[in-house]
This record gives C-alpha cells, structure tokens and sequence, in this order.
C-alpha cells in the first residue's frame, strides 16, 4: 500500500534514494525496492542505497553522482539487482527469474550491470517485465542465508525456517549449497538442525536475533515473510531482501483422520475409476463397518459418520485407528477412556456366540454364494432387467463377504492357517501349466486362480502364467497383487459348477446347508438373501435351495485329502469370484449400452444401472477422461484442504537422505530437461539451477541430487504446487530418462514405479 499517487512519478528521476517515499512505490520501484524502502523507514537493518525507477527519465549526471556517492568514487564494490513490480509479491516470487550483478566497481562495469539487469526484462516469448534497479554496496558476509518466518516445507505458521551458509546467501539460493537448516520457536528456540551434526555455522545469540527480525518483519509487511540475510565481520546482522511467502505445503487440520492403504490394499491395490469404487469400494466399507459394529470395537455412532474405507485420489484407504492397525493418537487418554470397554463388555456375549455360529453363518454365505454363480447364466443372455438385478445382488452379497471376512480374521483361531487362497491358485496354476492346459481356458479349468489378480474392469494385467510353485501349496510373494485378468471364464464358470477341480475351497466338514440362518445380523440385511436361480423365460428369480456343491467332493491340492481352506480364506475367494462376475456383468452391460469399458468406468453405479435398465446416459460421458496416474498411497497420511495427501513423517529425511521441499505426490517419465518432453514428465537434475525455471510449468515432480528447501527454484516449485525432492543420491543414474518414477515432495520418498 502507497499513499502516493504514482501519476506523479511520470516524470521519475533517475536515481532515487531508498530513504526518500517515492522508493516504497512498487510499480516505478519495483517490488523488491520497495520492500527494502518501507523495512528501512521501520528501523529494519537495511544498506543504504538508491533504485533507478522503471523507465526513468532524469538527468543521467544525477545517476552518475548517485553511483559516486553510494561507491565512493568507485572504490567500494556494489550490488546491482532487479527489482520488477511482477517479483516479490503476494501471488509469486518469481525468484532467481531476473539478473543480479555481484562486486561491481568502475562507472563502465555499473552501466554493463545495468543494462544486464535491464535485459533480464525479456521474457522468451518477447514481451518485457517492467523493470527497475535497485544498487547497493557490495557486503562481505561472515555467514549469510535465507529466513523464513513460517516452515512452508511443513506448513506450520508456529515455527521458523532457517537455512545458512558461510558467506552470502547467494550460493544457497542459487542452489549450488544445501547449507545448514534451522527450525526455531517464534522466541528463536532450535527445535532441530539438519545435519544433525552440524555445528558453527550460527550461534544461538545469532539465532535469537534472527527470530527478532522475523517477528519484526511480520509486523512490518502483515505476514510472514522470505528474508535473506547475512552477518557482517563485525557481527552485525542486515536484512538483504524480504519477501512475502508465497506458498505454504499443506497442513492436514486438526484432528484429521489417520489413513492408510493397510490391509484393503490386499484386495484392492490399484487405482479405480468411479464405478469400481462404487462396486468395490462401497461394499468394503459398509462391511467393515458392520464387523466393527458386532465387535464393538467403534461407537455406531462414529460408524454412521465416518467411513471405515474411502477413495483418496482412486486408491482404496481405511481408516487406520478404526481398524486397529494405528494405536490411538493418546495412549494414556485411551487407557482412561472407559467408553471402548463398555462397548467390548456389551458385545462381548454376542461375540462369544458368534464365535461359535461364524463358521456355519459362513458355510451356509459360502454356499450361497456358490450356488447363485452357478445359477447365473452368461451376461450375453440376461435380460436387461436382469443384468442390473444380479450386478445389485453382487453389490448386496460382498457386504456379507467383508463383514463375514473381518469377523472371522478378528474371531476365530483357525488351526490351519498354512492353507491359503493364493497357495491354492498358484497350485492349481502350476498344474494347468504341468498339464498343457492352454493360457486363456485357466480360469474356466479353475476359477480359483483368480485368487492372484486383483480386480480391474480395465484389465491391466494377466495371470502370472511364468510364475510357479516349486512344490504344491508354494506361494509367489506378491502373488496377490498382481493386476487384471484375460476375459476367458464366462460368468457360470466361475463357481463349481464348471468344476473347481482340485481345490475344495469351503470350511472344513461342511457339508449342504439349507440356508436358514442369514447373515443379516452382520449387515442390517444388505446381504441377507436367498439363493435364487434365474428364470429365463421372464428375467426373474425364484429361490431354490442349495445343493452340495462339487467342491466338497474333491480334495484340496495343496493340504491333502480331507483338508480344506480356511474360513477366512474360502471367503475371500467368494469376493474375489462375485467382484469378476460384476466385471463380466459390465462388460455386457458396456456393450449394450454402445461403450467400451474405459468408458463403462468413467460413469457411477447409479448412472449405469439407469442406463442399463433402459434411461439414458449422461450428456457428458464422450467428455469425461480417465483420472491421470497417481502413486501408491503413502503407509499413514492424513488429508489437507482439497484432499491433499499429507504423509505421516516418521524420519526427517528419505530412506537415502533426500528430503521433500515443496508437499505433493506425483507419478510420471523421467526427463533430464534435454528433447522432447515426455507426458507426466518428472525432472531429474543434479542441482536446483534457477535457470530451470521456465521447465517448471507443466511438470509432474522435480528431483534433485543437491539443493537447498529455501533455494529460488524450491520456492518456485511450491508456488507451482510441484512435488519436489532435494539430496536424492545419485539420482541422475538411478533413475534414467524413460523410467516411472514416483515423487512425495512431503517424505522425500523417491521410488521406481511399475508403471501399471
């Protein structure tokens, strides 16, 4: 704010002190004058000095006195630097962006200077920054840096940030030293220094009055603010530039949640488009829900309002504390708490009855399930009113699943628990192998090798056709991760009426259930259900009663005769079959529809029922894009403002000493700033060169082997909201251009991705 008019300065002298008001108007004296005016009108130790207003027009002898004064006739060495109304503001720093000149002496040398200044106006696509100069005497710093009365790396307001080198602080803005970081009280207290070794660069005294400027700055200019500064041989502190912060990282509220992918990765590990969260995703969450609630292990309450499973940027997270996997934020305060016992003691006897009734609730679930897949027709031949009947009997049955599965994870003490859904698919995969049995009929052979793909409706993936098990009940590592499927089982293959040879999946001893006890205590009756097998002739369905399924026929490959999966495991295949019949489902509906299933995906579940039951689709959907790709979600992080993910730090630095400067994540191809550039392109660099600037617009991360969080293009890579890392070993030949790679600008964390 001025309380000048500038339409008097149209006629601006040619030099002007910055002692005089008309140096604190930032469109003739730009913004970084201006700023050193009205800290030095405050008391705020500032060099003397003048600025050659934008399009001056004075007496160029006025100049030259001015230059004679300040350089004492040349002999005293100056400073020459950019100061454009466009740099230094509220909106953007545009740090580095413009030319400064060090240790100037001579009249010739000044006039070069300036012009070198002036010429830095130029933008690459022509046009001109308005463009003034500010000169000041050239100081010899005893150690000098950068102070920043905020933490924009953590986006804390309570603390202060301080990065020092020996010398000016242009090396360290420059990126050229990482120097020595400071975090301090407001009050000027070290909270922490990195290196942690590291010793004498500042002195607490130094540190105190740093703090001081900091607070008085802030009182100056309404906020906190970017400072440079440096102590002179004589102890003396000065403030060189200041600055306002012009981005801070993302700071979750309080109270946020604790996240995770944590266990429900297992199931789902890659990103979903909408209608896979709405059939996967909702599913989980209201099954969780449901086992909490019977193991009163939340309060319903907290149940009905907060979701146990969410969506963060397409990938499938819990709540952590909810399923127990994070202690809680007070320990002592939750030992105190009686509120959990109370819970526990009133559900402990329905619990102990359920103990005892979960294996037959999941027998008859089981065999529920199992009928109904065999009972479905393939989808080319359901009616439409059908189709959409049997995708909202999937979505009702995989709440059962879930809560049948988490209960029976948390409850029951299995005595075999070596016998795996996986180790029985990898078996039964290494047989087909062993017996000829082509790729694309696996599934139809055995449907239990679904049990290592996960569930796409994009199939990104295929069987681990290479991978084999040494011995049966072998299982791969990661097996279960593995994404998509080939399209080969039609719908009533996948249960045992196609014959899951060799791999008797249902719990020990069962044996045919009439399915008189329901599950509907586990979800409030959304998966409480009949068997039902379709009617043809009118697209409906009637119930029947289930019949031995011929599973219980056969001998479990991997276990020996008589032996079977476990409760919790013969549940989780039944997910994973009901989740691939809704993929085929959708297929089917896609096609009659007149979409492919990229484009299926893109919609919601209500829009796609309404258009398969014959309502339209939406107007927008030739519009709508697949989500870009995002990185794996971190191990805990809790969410800002916009849903930006914020890890949990548990180090300050990444597994090889490299650390986040500017919050974010991001995924891409790495590019070295050389040929075209790649799409998602992340910029792999040895050092945080200022000149790199103009790269920035349009990237997906920045990674740097050195560098400084307080260097210019640090800054500027906040303000551009670009996941950014500094002091990644060796990265420039770890991660070669053409690599993924993904970038958490908050953890440091930088890591090859698979590119699924």
């Amino acid at each position: 704010m001025t309380t000048l008019d500038e339409r008097h300065a149209a006629h601006r002298p040619a030099a002007v002190p910055l002692d005089e008001p008309t140096a604190e108007l930032p469109l003739s004296a730009g913004s970084k004058a201006s700023n050193l005016a009205r800290a030095a009108r405050a008391g705020l130790p500032v060099l003397p000095g003048f600025v050659i207003p934008y399009g001056a027009g004075g007496d160029p002898a006025d100049l030259r006195q001015a230059w004679r004064e300040l350089s004492d006739d040349g002999t005293r060495s100056l400073v020459v630097r950019s100061s454009s109304p466009q740099e230094d503001t509220q909106e953007s720093s545009l740090a580095g962006q413009f030319a400064s000149v060090l240790d100037v002496c001579g009249w010739q040398d000044f006039r070069t200077a300036v012009r070198t200044v002036l010429d830095s106006a130029q933008w690459p696509d022509g046009s001109r920054a308005p463009m003034a100069v500010l000169v000041q005497p050239m100081l010899t710093a005893r150690v000098g840096g950068v102070l920043f009365g905020a933490d924009p790396v953590e986006g804390r307001a309570d603390r202060l940030l301080v990065s020092a080198v020996h010398g000016g602080p242009d090396r360290l803005v420059g990126g050229e030293q990482a120097g020595t970081t400071y975090w301090l009280s407001r009050r000027g207290r070290v909270l922490r220094t990195e290196p942690s070794r590291a010793g004498g660069v500042l002195t607490h005294a130094e540190l105190v009055r740093l703090a001081r400027l900091a607070r008085r700055a802030r009182q100056v200019f309404g906020g906190p603010q970017d400072i440079e500064f440096g102590f002179d041989g004589e102890g003396r502190l000065w403030l060189f530039q200041s600055r306002p912060i012009t981005a801070m990282a993302a700071r979750p509220p309080r109270g946020a949640r604790l996240l995770g992918p944590g266990p429900v990765a297992e199931t789902l590990p890659d990103q979903l488009e909408p209608l896979e969260e709405d059939l996967w995703v909702a599913p989980m969450a209201r099954g969780l829900a449901a086992a909490l609630d019977i193991g009163g292990s939340a309060p319903r309450r907290l149940l009905r309002r907060v979701p146990v499973v969410t969506v963060v940027g397409g990938r499938a997270a819990a709540d952590l504390r909810l399923l127990g996997a994070a202690p809680p934020a007070h320990r002592w305060l939750a030992l105190l708490n009686p509120a959990p016992g109370g819970r526990r003691l009133a559900a402990a006897w329905r619990v102990g009855r359920l103990t005892a009734a979960l294996p037959g609730l999941a027998t008859d679930l089981v065999a529920d399930v199992d009928h109904r897949l065999t009972a479905t027709p393939p989808p080319a031949v359901l009616p439409s009113h059908a189709l959409a009947t049997t995708l909202r009997w999937t979505r009702a049955v995989l709440v059962s699943l879930h809560a049948q599965e988490a209960l029976a994870g948390a409850l029951l003490r299995e005595p075999d628990l070596s016998s795996t859904a996986a180790g029985t698919a990898l078996a039964a995969l290494t047989r087909a192998r062993a017996q000829g049995v082509p790729k694309e009929r696996v599934v139809a052979d055995s449907p239990v090798v679904l049990a290592l793909v996960a569930p796409s409706l994009r199939g990104r993936g295929e069987l681990p056709w290479e991978a084999t098990a040494s011995a049966p009940g072998t299982e791969a590592d990661g097996a279960a991760e593995l994404p998509g499927l080939p399209e080969a089982a039609t719908a009533t293959e996948l249960s045992a009426g196609t014959g899951v040879r060799g791999a008797a999946e249902l719990p020990a001893g069962a044996e045919a259930h009439t399915p008189a006890r329901t599950t509907a205590e586990l979800s409030s009756g959304a998966g409480a259900h009949q068997a039902t097998a379709p009617n043809t002739s009118t697209g409906q369905h009637t119930p029947t009663t289930p019949t031995r399924s011929p599973e219980q026929h056969t001998t479990t490959p991997n276990t020996g005769p008589g032996r079977a999966l476990p409760t919790r495991e013969a549940l989780r295949l039944r997910i994973r079959w009901v989740q691939e019949l809704q993929v085929r489902l959708v297929g089917e509906g896609a096609r009659r529809l007149g979409i492919d299933m990229g484009r299926a995906g893109l919609l919601r579940w209500a829009e796609f029922v309404t258009a398969v039951e014959g309502g339209p689709l939406p107007a927008d959907v030739p519009e709508r894009m697949p989500a870009d790709p995002t990185p794996a979600l971190p191990d805990a992080f809790r969410l800002a403002d916009g849903s930006v993910v914020v890890a949990e730090r548990t180090t300050a630095d990444g597994a090889d000493g490299a650390r986040g400067v500017s919050g974010g994540r991001g995924v891409g191809t790495v590019w070295d700033g050389q040929g075209p550039r790649p799409p998602h392109a992340v910029l792999v660099v040895r050092t945080l060169d200022p000149g790199l600037a103009p790269l920035l617009p349009g990237l997906t991360g920045l990674v740097a082997q050195t560098g400084s969080p307080l260097s210019h293009l640090a800054v500027l890579a906040r303000e551009f909201g670009l996941p950014t890392v500094v002091g990644a070993a060796d990265a420039v030949r770890r991660f070669p251009p053409g690599s993924r790679i993904a970038v958490d600008g908050t953890t440091g964390d930088v890591r090859p991705e698979d590119g699924r």
